[in-house]
């Protein structure tokens, strides 16, 4: 039976400020999901599914919003400062939020790879549209990568928080010109204006009838993968205002706005280059979605504002999972073996910088393995981000699996919030039915070539933490107990 959440001693601890309203919310979760830079690329690896990439986007989207139901309630009880990992402990048991800590970790490191890689192909586009550095050789993006890498080890491991502020400015300026772009090319769509004879079409939300289902739903882990961080504003319980009201509402906000703007984005991308394969075959290998469509339907100054704030919101992107991998690495070390080495934070700086060396050298492990099975160096920073962004996702999906059956069982098997009423049960179900089915028909019927190794790669990460639960039981419970501990949040 749920008991109600462990709360803070606040004559022994100092609480958190309560000075955040809903937008500052908002804000944190639209920054952690970078929606300029996914709708940039994101689009690109749902290429498989033909025409139809809009569709796995609304599928994604839906699922989404079931997803984004359990964090509400998980919200609405528990008020602390809590994230995914937090929030499975507290429901299914510190070992479990081991499990969910570990995979959001790998995650983190993964999703690193992946906005260091779109960073690189974003940069690379930039300078040869602007005549900065053109016929460039093919290692051209896989030398922007590093730098990208370099730089959120500096950021990520010195206290420099002023550029947060900046970085978010740019992505806020950059989607409002995405969203200009968006109507000024759906208007010429409409009107029969648009370059190369590209006309509106509903056949976007169509299944192509020359993909596969298994191709549609990879494109819905990209789609989900555009999501990512839409919870993040979870962490801030302790310090909004009125957190069971407004936590709630930005958490509900980012998830609908997401939702809207991603499946739109995505419609418009695809009808402005075009269904046919001709238009496809440009879409899928095209720089910078927006960029192109920019250059081509307004002007060539668009494309590149439009291009230049991607690529800052990428390694923005890129920054914020170097920043929360090393967070939890650092946190579990020390929770687990005391305050050294990886569980130390540096003295002079106050940061885990031991441990966002660990996180940007196994981000730098994965992008040598990528560099040597190319087979060309220009696809190099593509394959980054395919590879990665899919095994991140997949990963993320299994955590969010354990949220929604944490969240079902709190709510609607303990009772834990009585006013709930027991109809609302189907949407958790349902949740776990789209993250279920998704997972499913990305490993069934069982990819070939490179698509391989997802599964296996995302597999081998969660297996990690599943046989330290296992054969570890007691240091596993210790760790999940303090990592739920220093979140606020108890059984």
């Amino acid at each position: 039976m749920a008991t109600a959440p462990v709360q803070k001693d606040s004559a022994t601890k100092p609480g958190l400020k309560r000075s955040l309203n809903v937008w500052q919310a908002v804000g944190l979760s639209l920054a952690l999901m970078a929606p300029s830079m996914a709708a940039n690329i994101n689009p690109q690896g749902a290429a498989g599914a033909g025409r139809a990439v809009p569709l796995a986007f609304l599928i994604a989207a839906v699922g989404v919003l079931f997803v984004a139901y359990t964090f509400v309630r998980l919200c609405q009880y528990y008020q602390h400062a809590g994230s995914v990992y937090a929030f499975v402990g507290a429901t299914l048991g510190p070992r479990t939020g081991v499990i969910a800590g570990w995979g959001l970790a790998g995650t983190y490191v993964f999703y690193a790879v992946t906005t260091a890689g779109a960073a690189g192909i974003f940069a690379a586009q930039l300078l040869d549209s602007l005549g900065v550095w053109t016929n460039q050789p093919a290692w051209a993006p896989i030398l922007f990568v590093g730098v990208a890498l370099a730089l959120a080890l500096v950021l990520a491991a010195l206290p420099a928080r002023g550029g947060t502020n900046v970085l978010l400015i740019v992505e806020v300026c950059t989607v409002a010109l995405i969203l200009i772009v968006t109507v000024v090319v759906l208007v010429k769509l409409l009107s029969h204006t648009a370059p190369g004879g590209s006309t509106f079409t509903w056949s976007v939300f169509d299944p192509d009838p020359s993909s596969s289902v298994s191709a549609l739903f990879l494109g819905v882990v990209f789609g989900f993968l555009s999501f990512a961080g839409f919870e993040a504003s979870a962490t801030l319980g302790e310090e909004a205002h009125r957190p069971k009201r407004d936590i709630p509402r930005a958490i509900l906000g980012v998830a609908i706005f997401g939702g809207i703007y991603f499946v739109v984005v995505t419609a418009v991308e695809v009808m402005g280059f075009g269904t046919s394969a001709k238009g496809l075959t440009a879409f899928a290998s095209s720089g910078s979605l927006l960029g192109d469509l920019g250059s081509s339907y307004i002007g060539s100054w668009v494309g590149d504002l439009i291009t230049a704030g991607t690529t800052v919101s990428a390694f923005g992107c890129c920054l914020a999972c170097v920043v929360g991998a090393s967070r939890l690495f650092y946190a579990m070390s020390r929770d687990s073996f005391g305050e050294r080495h990886i569980g130390a934070a540096h003295s002079r700086w106050g940061t885990p910088a031991y441990a966002t060396g660990l996180v940007t050298v196994m981000a730098v492990i994965i992008y040598v393995v990528y560099v040597a099975v190319s087979t060309q160096p220009s696809s190099v920073a593509h394959n980054a981000f395919l590879w990665s962004g899919t095994i991140g996702t997949l990963i993320l999906l299994v955590v969010y699996v354990l949220a929604v059956i944490g969240m079902t069982l709190l709510v609607f098997v303990q009772r834990a919030m009585p006013s709930v009423p027991m109809w609302q049960v189907i949407i958790p179900i349902a949740g776990l039915v789209v993250l279920g089915y998704t997972i499913y028909r990305n490993v069934w019927p069982y990819p070939s070539g490179d698509f391989a190794w997802f599964p296996i790669v995302a597999g081998v990460w969660l297996a990690v933490a599943v046989l330290a639960v296992l054969f570890a039981s007691g240091m596993a419970r210790r760790l999940g107990s303090a990592l739920m501990s220093r979140e606020g949040i108890g059984n």
